[in-house]
C-alpha cells in the first residue's frame, strides 16, 4: 500500500484553523500547465488564490486536486488547481502559516488533452501580469511571507 502525502491534510486543516479564527486563507500555486487560472493574475510564475468561504463556491480541498469557483473583476471563473502546485497556505492577516515542495502535478482525470481549455501555461512560459507600462498592476496580491518548507 502507497502512503499518501501529508499536504493535503495539512492544507484543510490549516483552512479550517483559519476559518474558525475569523481569518482569510490564501493559497500560493505554483501555475504549471495542469493549473487552471485566470492568466493575468499570474505573477512570477505564482498566483495567490482566496479560498475563504466567503471568496469561494463549491470549494473541494481534496487529496489530489483544489476545485472551486470564484469571482475576478466581476466574472465568475472555475478553477483547477493541483495539490501538488501549492506551494504555500497561510492567513491573509496575520501571515501564519506553512511551505510546501512542489511536487509535479498531474492532469485532471477527465480533462481532455486535446482541448484548448483556459490552460495557465502555453509553450512552456507562465505570462506575467503586466501594466501598459510594464510594471505590476496595481491590484497584485501582497508577496506572502516566508514560510518554512515541510516535507
Amino acid at each position: 500500500m502507497q502512503e499518501s502525502s501529508t499536504k493535503p491534510y495539512l492544507i484543510r486543516a490549516l483552512h479550517e484553523w483559519c476559518t474558525d479564527n475569523g481569518y482569510t486563507p490564501h493559497i500560493v500555486v505554483t501555475v504549471d500547465a495542469n493549473t487552471i487560472v485566470p492568466l493575468a493574475h499570474i505573477h512570477d510564475g505564482q498566483i495567490t488564490l482566496n479560498i475563504g468561504t466567503l471568496a469561494t463556491n463549491r470549494l473541494t480541498l481534496g487529496n489530489d486536486y483544489i476545485e472551486f469557483q470564484t469571482r475576478f473583476g466581476g466574472v465568475t471563473e472555475q478553477i483547477f488547481v493541483p495539490v501538488g502546485a501549492v506551494s504555500a497556505i497561510y492567513a491573509r492577516e496575520t501571515g501564519a502559516g506553512m511551505g510546501f515542495d512542489v511536487i509535479e502535478s498531474q492532469p485532471y482525470p477527465g480533462a481532455d488533452s486535446t482541448a484548448s481549455g483556459p490552460q495557465a501555461v502555453v509553450d512552456g512560459t507562465v505570462p506575467a501580469a503586466t501594466s501598459d507600462k510594464g510594471t505590476p498592476p496595481d491590484d497584485a496580491p501582497p508577496k506572502p511571507p516566508r514560510l518554512k518548507i515541510v516535507k
